[in-house]
């Protein structure tokens, strides 16, 4: 059994937000001590893992919540269930895609800037030094 706080470490969530998923019916499984300190165990660390993934596609929690009691009525809702998911899947796949055009932009940035670094192209990310570099560079190579 683990507590909020290692649970929280161990999703990389904040433990108000692990808090507040648990109040909101997102884990079904979860556990309380005598204290009424909430205890997890695998099978509600999974809920979270999956209420995590879900919220990062940019479900709302109304939505997260339908889901989970879609998947707490069984095996009825299963085309249901399907299809959020496929839904959820097709918008991880398109933050994927940015993400990779981002990644994309950012090394070739470095790459431009290993140049300037080497020595290989003079520094024009700087809008101070374009005037230098522009009159120091003939006329045909500025407007190639």
């Amino acid at each position: 059994m683990h507590t909020v706080k290692e649970v929280s470490k161990l999703l990389g969530l904040t433990e108000h937000t692990v808090r507040f998923y648990t109040d909101k019916g997102l884990v079904p499984s979860i556990q309380r001590d005598k204290n009424n300190n909430r205890l997890f165990d695998e099978e509600s660390i999974s809920w979270l893992i999956g209420v995590k993934y879900l919220k990062q596609c940019g479900m709302s929690v109304e939505d997260i919540k339908s889901y989970v009691d879609l998947c707490l009525e069984g095996r009825s809702t299963i085309q249901e269930r399907y299809e959020i998911i496929m839904k959820q899947k097709a918008i991880a796949m398109a933050q994927l895609e940015e993400a990779k055009q981002r990644a994309k932009y950012m090394e070739e940035k470095a790459n431009h800037y290993l140049d300037i670094i080497n020595g290989v192209i003079p520094d024009d990310t700087n809008p101070k030094e374009w005037e230098s570099i522009n009159s120091n560079t003939p006329q045909k190579e500025r407007t190639s």
